[in-house]
Formats: structure tokens, C-alpha cells, sequence
């Protein structure tokens, strides 16, 4: 009878320490309630080049605001992904993506915040912000609202070479203003046997490029809402930049259909004088050669250098869910990554361009175009006005090769047709 006692009281000893235990779990859990007060942000993020930045960045944001944990989501194919998020309800806290139609689609259905009224917008360039309202993609101009913030910005136009510049005689300081200053350039690097163009053509989308850095100047974003509205064409609106482009690729004087990878390559080893692409080309030049001496020019197209506008888009936008429901850690997050110091450090990181009035640039090459920027001389890509079903760097790649302006022109107005035809949106 003594050793049953002696055995029940060990039992009862155990179930006692595994309900203390018990206990001792449920209070840690229930600290960790306390801890439950932790919010954690589900931040969707696109850009993949930024992705080791953007990590870095939540990780210190979570060091100064301990009851936030940031989850990040990176995203390979983020138009796609993020449709299928709004689609199953799940609109994530924090979102970057970039300012193009797709962006704007998404803008005018709701989903994102109304920034038009927040005090942030006010240090913020007045033209990148004109750029983020005009994306929106309705026909009223009152519904052209602030759904995101501009977070960094890009510019289009062509990379030199400024050890060639001075090779032929030329101010890298100072590159051409008109269009006929631009091509006199490139015939006197041919006539030096310098290729003066290093072409890419073997990825279409590069062709893009030169298209939008012309069209920032001969077309006015308002002929976008009228190419809408059907009262214009693409013959009125692109026959003089695909014209101009066909002309600028008759100046490549290498092989032509390369890659973007192999074209950067060739041009960071002093292949060429310039190559048509923009700001986000830099980066992977400079890492082939890190001591090529770089300018940045805009892409003049007309004969009047004063009526230039630069091609710049919002290369990262920043915005959060419209119904998170946390919005005031979201804003905390957006708030920090919009601070002077976050902008400018991703600006260095990815040769960017800050959308703050005052106007930093991450790479010294971009100090050319610093004029536009504080004159709001700046314009859209046109392409970011085209549905991506659209094929225009295919198009584009065929005009070039075959100078048939026509063709691209027509197959353009067709297949934008029919985009219009099932388009049902105001």
C-alpha cells in the first residue's frame, strides 16, 4: 500500500509539472500576444534587381519599430501575380510595382490608396507625380488620382562613351540639343571608324527605348487620351519617331541582332560610342567595366533645342492595399522608405533617380539631364499608354530591319483596335 502511494504520488507529481509546464507555455504564448501585438506587413515586392535592397531596408525599418515585422514577397512575374492576389481577395499591405499600364489598369479599379491629398506628396518632383496621375487608365480626367507614390525614377535616352567623345573631338559635357546636331554626331564617329551605335536588336524589347526617348518630345501625353478616344491615329502620332528610329539604327555599324547582354558587354569595352537605352542599362555596364567614364544624354528629336522633353518614367512605384487592414503600419513603412536617406541609398544602389523636388541622382553619368528634371521637362515612356498584349518591340524589331514604317503603323492601329474593341472601361 505504501509503495502505491509513493508510485501515485510520483504521477501526480508529473501530471502537476506538465500542467505547470502547460501553464508556463500558455503564458509564453500569451506574452507572445503581447507579442501578438507585433503587426506583420505582407509586402509584395516586383523588382528583382532591388530585392537583396528592399530586404535589407525592412530589416532596419523592423529594428526602429519593433512591434512590425515585414514579410516580403518577391515576385518573378509580378503583373500576373498581383492580379491573382486582387482576384482571391488578397490585396497585400504594401505593394512596389511599376508605373506602366499595367499599373495604371490596376489603379483605376480601386484597389490601390488615394496619396492625391497626403502631405508626402508635396516634396515630391511635380512632373513624376503628373506622370504617376496620367497612367491611371479612365477617360476622366477627375478620376486621374495619386494611387501610389513615385519611390524612383529612370530616364530615356542613350549611355556614351566619354573617352570616345573626346577621342573625335567632341564636349562630353555638352551632347547635342537637336536632332541634326545628334546624327552630324554619329556621322563624325563613323567617318573616325568608331561604330556609333551599339545595337541590341536581338531582344525586342530593347527597341522600346529609342521609340519612348523620342516621342517624350513629339508626342504630348494628351494624344494618348485622343488615341483612346479615337480621334487620332498611330500615322498622326509615331510615323516621325519610328522614321527617326529606323534612321538612328542605320548608324550601327556592328552586328546588329545581339543581345541586351552581349550589346552592354561589347559597349562597356569601348565597342561603340553610345547605345539607345536608359538609366537602368548603367548598372550592368559598370559591372563589366567599372571604370568606363559614362554620360547620359536625352535623345533629342526635333531642331529646336527648346522645345526637348525628357522621356522619364516612375520607374518603382509605392503604394499600399486601399482596405489593408493595417494602415497605419503600412503608412509607417511607406513614410520610411520615402525618407530623404532610404531614397537616395536605393538611388546609389540602383543608379536611380529620387522623385524628391530636390532631385538626386545615383550615378554621376545622369548630372546632364538634371536641367529636365527641375524644369518638369519630362514625359512618360509612351509605351507605358500600350497594353501589354501588344507586341511593340516585335513590330519595332521588323521596322527596323526592313525600314517599312508602314507596316509597323498599320499592325500597331490593329491590334490597338481590337485591345479598344473589348475595352470596356471609362
Amino acid at each position: 500500500m505504501k509503495l502505491a502511494t509513493t508510485k501515485f504520488r510520483r504521477v501526480l507529481r508529473g501530471a502537476c509539472a506538465a500542467v505547470c509546464a502547460a501553464a508556463i507555455g500558455l503564458g509564453a504564448a500569451a506574452c507572445g500576444g503581447a507579442n501578438s501585438n507585433v503587426v506583420t506587413l505582407d509586402f509584395f515586392q516586383f523588382k528583382a534587381e532591388a530585392a537583396d535592397w528592399f530586404k535589407q531596408a525592412a530589416q532596419e525599418f523592423e529594428k526602429e519599430n519593433p512591434d512590425i515585422r515585414i514579410n516580403i514577397n518577391n515576385s518573378a512575374n509580378a503583373q500576373t501575380d498581383l492580379r491573382t492576389r486582387f482576384v482571391k481577395d488578397r490585396v497585400p499591405d504594401v505593394i512596389t510595382f511599376n508605373g506602366d499600364y499595367s499599373f495604371g489598369t490596376f489603379a483605376a479599379s480601386g484597389v490601390f490608396y488615394d496619396f492625391t491629398d497626403d502631405p508626402m506628396v508635396d516634396d515630391l518632383n511635380e512632373g513624376m507625380v503628373n506622370i504617376a496621375k496620367n497612367l491611371v487608365q479612365t477617360s476622366d480626367p477627375a478620376k486621374k488620382r495619386l494611387y501610389g507614390l513615385p519611390f524612383a525614377g529612370n530616364a530615356s535616352g542613350y549611355i556614351y562613351n566619354k573617352d570616345l567623345f573626346r577621342k573625335v573631338g567632341l564636349d562630353p559635357d555638352n551632347p547635342p540639343t537637336t536632332w541634326d546636331e545628334f546624327i552630324s554626331m554619329l556621322k563624325k564617329f563613323r567617318d573616325a571608324g568608331i561604330n556609333p551605335v551599339q545595337a541590341t536588336l536581338a531582344d525586342a524589347w530593347t527597341t522600346q527605348a529609342p521609340l519612348a526617348s523620342l516621342n517624350g518630345t513629339l508626342v504630348p501625353e494628351s494624344e494618348y487620351t485622343e488615341l483612346k478616344e479615337g480621334k487620332t491615329t498611330f500615322k498622326n502620332i509615331w510615323t516621325d519617331a519610328i522614321t527617326k528610329e529606323i534612321e538612328l539604327f542605320s548608324y550601327a555599324d556592328s552586328e546588329k541582332g545581339v543581345t541586351y547582354q552581349q550589346g552592354t558587354q561589347n559597349f562597356a569595352k569601348g565597342q561603340a560610342a553610345i547605345i539607345p537605352l536608359g538609366t537602368y542599362a548603367i548598372p550592368q555596364i559598370t559591372l563589366i567595366n567599372k571604370d568606363i567614364d559614362l554620360g547620359f544624354a536625352q535623345m533629342p528629336a526635333t531642331n529646336d533645342a527648346s522645345e526637348q522633353v525628357l522621356t522619364a518614367g516612375d520607374d518603382v512605384m509605392l503604394t499600399m492595399g486601399a482596405n489593408t487592414k493595417h494602415k497605419e503600419q503600412a503608412m509607417r513603412f511607406i513614410k520610411f522608405l520615402m525618407s530623404k536617406e532610404q531614397l537616395e541609398s536605393y538611388a546609389d544602389n540602383q543608379s536611380a533617380i529620387t522623385p524628391l523636388k530636390d532631385t538626386y541622382f545615383g550615378n554621376k553619368a545622369l548630372e546632364t539631364v538634371r536641367p529636365f528634371f527641375e524644369d518638369n521637362r519630362v514625359a512618360d515612356f509612351c509605351d507605358h499608354y500600350i497594353p501589354s498584349s501588344i507586341n511593340i518591340g516585335g513590330y519595332l524589331q521588323s521596322a527596323i530591319l526592313s525600314g517599312n514604317v508602314t507596316q509597323f503603323i498599320n499592325s500597331m492601329q490593329s491590334e490597338w483596335d481590337k485591345v479598344q474593341a473589348r475595352d470596356f472601361r471609362n
